[in-house]
């Protein structure tokens, strides 16, 4: 074991992307799944959670929470978060654009599926799929900011996969930009390792669903 743990339940939700980038920057973890509600009321009593949720990732001595914080942390570890204040700046810009695309279709099994994927295809796929086309179409290198992946091109991964998965890669037809951008992405080696990989969840579940209420006490 590397001693570095993600406290979260076993599905998707906001630990995947989480997940990913601890791939993507070489960082090995071990998961702990939380399955009863005692788990996390002895994390929140113990100290562990700042604002008493999770995910939470133990690593390098530290216990960190709120998924931005540690993803934002890896970036920095990992070297995917600009070259220059600039450049961390349009990260964190595209980035945050990235949360609000990505968050509702996290919802999927909590909300009815088909509700989930008609506010996507009324409201999501409007608004947002343009938006990141033409930033692709501007920089012109195949990633939302500079010359190579960052946190900003995860972040942006993360919901097209979602889409993909569920509605088929025609959902990006008319967008050639994110076309090539999810193809190349998805090649990249440690990205499409990781999804096929023990770390990738499938599809949430009535299970997952059930644990997660049993857990928070919903």
């Amino acid at each position: 074991m590397s001693g570095v743990k993600l406290v979260y339940f076993n599905g998707r939700g906001k630990a995947e992307l989480i997940r990913l980038a601890l791939t993507y920057v070489g960082i090995e973890f071990e998961e702990v799944y939380l399955k009863e509600k005692s788990e996390i009321e002895k994390l929140r009593s113990d100290g562990d959670l700042l604002f008493q949720q999770v995910p939470l990732l133990e690593i390098d001595g530290k216990r960190i929470v709120q998924s931005g914080a540690i993803l934002r942390y890896l970036a920095r570890r990992g070297g995917i978060y600009g070259n220059n204040n600039d450049e961390s700046t349009r990260i964190d810009e595209l980035f945050e654009g990235t949360r609000d695309f990505c968050g509702p279709l996290l919802g999927m099994i909590f909300r009815p599926e088909e509700d989930v994927l008609k506010e996507a295809k009324e409201k999501l796929l409007p608004r947002y799929l343009p938006v990141f086309n033409k930033v692709l179409e501007e920089t012109g290198s195949g990633y939302l900011v500079g010359k190579s992946l960052t946190l900003a091109d995860l972040g942006l991964i993360e919901p097209l996969l979602i889409l993909v998965e569920y509605l088929g890669d025609q959902v990006l037809t008319g967008y050639p930009q994110l076309q090539s951008f999810y193809k190349n992405i998805t090649s990249d080696e440690k990205i499409a390792s990781f999804l096929v990989g023990p770390h990738r969840k499938p599809k949430n579940d009535q299970a997952y669903v059930d644990t997660v209420r049993r857990v928070l006490n919903w």
